[in-house]
């Protein structure tokens, strides 16, 4: 088993990208759809994730957009199992699998890390992958035979809480670890499959590409005040906004780095993009 140290002395491994990704709608990427192609633009690009990686990753950090604790909160089980936190799908979803092992040397990794940034974190060894992960890897690795640890979302959606976060597992990236957030960059249930919703999250998600794109300081600055871009409250209502959150924290790791937006498709007719940094 690969310890921390053992990573850490590992001076080959390519410093790995930051990603924000769409997780889609519940088991999206395993139904049928009507229309039957509405889903795939992003579960092409999704497979096409691994390609683009420097190398293969030792682990994923996922932060995920449903799990949410007073402090941050992070899986440190052998062999977590799923949860399928997606209701009124068809049963063949519920009997999804991805076995992927977790990895308690990173979970370790990240509650120190955490910790020296005084940030309050606890490790939850009984806690299972939630679909906000499992749904994503099982199309980016299908094989399962990348190790995972989920991070939960901090209790209240500050973005500058997770953002601090973020900046304190950065040095995960140097370590052969790939961080990823799960979430979505619009989530208004009331909104999806609504004509009237396109030129809103159009509004929203390029207000997104602009802040991801700029200089480090200014795009921190404008992702905690993100609720005065255009249409924000509307592409993520008021205390609803944690598909939003994991991109905080992903800005947050960062650090410095380049982001771009490096998918963006129209699905329900509305708008929605994957970043990514580094």
């Amino acid at each position: 088993m690969m310890t921390h140290e053992h990573a850490l002395r590992d001076v080959s491994l390519a410093r790995q990208p930051v990603w924000y990704l769409p997780h889609g709608g519940g088991p999206c990427f395993f139904m049928d759809w009507n229309p039957p192609d509405a889903w795939d633009a992003m579960k092409r690009f999704l497979q096409g994730i691994p390609g683009q990686l420097p190398q293969r990753p030792k682990a994923i950090v996922c932060v995920s957009a449903h799990w949410i604790e007073t402090s941050f909160g992070i899986s440190s089980g052998e062999q977590p199992g799923l949860i399928y936190d997606y209701y009124g799908f068809p049963q063949h979803t519920y009997q999804l699998r991805y076995p992927a092992s977790g990895a308690p040397w990173l979970a370790e990794r990240m509650a120190a890390l955490l910790d020296q940034a005084g940030i309050p974190a606890k490790q939850h060894p009984t806690r299972g992958f939630d679909h906000g992960m499992f749904i994503p890897l099982k199309v980016i690795f299908p094989e399962a035979d990348v190790p995972v640890v989920q991070l939960s979302l901090l209790t209240g959606l500050d973005p500058e809480a997770h953002f601090q976060a973020g900046r304190a597992l950065a040095p995960l990236r140097d370590e052969g670890v790939m961080i990823m957030g799960s979430g979505m960059s619009f989530h208004n249930m009331r909104g999806y499959g609504d004509p009237g919703f396109g030129p809103i999250s159009d509004a929203f998600d390029a207000w997104l590409a602009i802040t991801v794109e700029a200089e480090a300081t200014l795009r921190a600055e404008r992702l905690f005040h993100w609720e005065q871009a255009p249409a924000a409250r509307l592409c993520h209502p008021p205390r609803a906004e944690e598909h939003l959150l994991p991109l905080m924290l992903i800005a947050g790791a960062a650090r410095a780095d380049h982001g771009q937006c490096v998918f963006t498709d129209r699905v329900m007719e509305t708008t929605l993009s994957a970043f990514r940094f580094g």
